[in-house]
Formats: C-alpha cells, structure tokens, sequence
C-alpha cells in the first residue's frame, strides 16, 4: 500500500509535498476507523433497534439486568416479563437486548 521510503519521507519532511502527505495519512486514519469502528457499531445498533421494534408476545428475552423471562404483554416502550410462574414485571424496551425464543434455555 504505502512504501517505507514514502513514509520516511513524510516523516522527515523531506520534498515540497509533505503536508499533502500528511493530509493524505490522516484521510487515511479516517477511513480505517470508520470502517473498523463506527460502521460495525451503527450496524449492531440498527440491529438491536430492528429486534427491539419486532418484539411480540412469546418471545424469550434477556434484560441488560441479567433476568430472563417471556414476554406477556408489549406496549409503545415498555414490556410485561414473565419470569417465573405468575411473577411478572414491567420493564422498557431499551432494557431488552437478546433474544432467546429459538434456543434451548435451561
């Protein structure tokens, strides 16, 4: 991608194009962290907003909290948990972050 001699010489200034180098390796920087960090992260939290949307009754769930529990009820932005036999609680959408509906739950 980039030679060593090319990065020695932006390093030590050397040649009247240094600042576009320098321009050029902060671009660089910029777009590696955007595709490393910021777009996976919009990815998971479009992710994450789509599954919170599509909550029905019947779905197991897991709360930031650690309690897992049956949804019973869904409302605009909160959920009725059942979490043992007629223990139930009220909990925001916000809180929900997993879905265990398909998957064996001991």
């Amino acid at each position: 991608m980039l030679s060593i001699s090319f990065l020695q010489q932006a390093a030590a200034g050397q040649g009247g194009g240094s600042g576009m180098t320098m321009l050029l390796m902060l671009a660089l920087i910029f777009v590696v962290m955007w595709l490393f960090m910021i777009r996976p992260q919009q990815k998971r939290q479009k992710e994450l907003n789509n599954f919170r949307d599509n909550l029905k009754k019947g779905d197991k769930v897991v709360t930031v909290g650690g309690i897992y529990g049956t949804i019973v009820e869904v409302n605009d932005n909160k959920v009725m948990l059942e979490i043992d036999k007629d223990v139930k609680i009220k909990v925001d959408k916000a809180s929900l972050v997993k879905d265990f509906s398909d998957t064996q739950q001991a």
